[in-house]
């Protein structure tokens, strides 16, 4: 689209030179591809906002992501078990 722009700028200019007011087609041209650069800019810079926004966005999502599932690993591990009681000794040693 950048491109395009500047072509139709640079033919403008070059059409305009060829003709007898070539002066005042040459300025309304080069005013044209001015106003076409800001334009362009500006379109560039709310794209690399946009981008920005929605980069910071989705760091935000993965982190809360990140937090989920660690405090969801940490509820889903068992408890550690206390190790099972010692069997008592018998108490009389049977009779045989």
């Amino acid at each position: 689209m950048i491109k395009s722009v500047f072509i139709a700028a640079a033919l403008a200019l070059a059409l305009a030179a060829c003709g007898d007011s070539g002066q005042k087609a040459a300025a309304d041209a080069k005013a044209a591809a001015d106003k076409a650069a800001v334009a362009t800019k500006e379109a560039a810079d709310k794209a690399a906002a946009a981008t920005k926004d929605a980069a910071d966005k989705a760091a935000a999502a993965a982190k809360d992501a990140t937090t989920a599932a660690s405090d969801a690993m940490k509820s889903a591990t068992p408890p550690a078990m206390a190790p099972a009681p010692a069997p008592a000794a018998p108490a009389e040693a049977p009779k045989k």
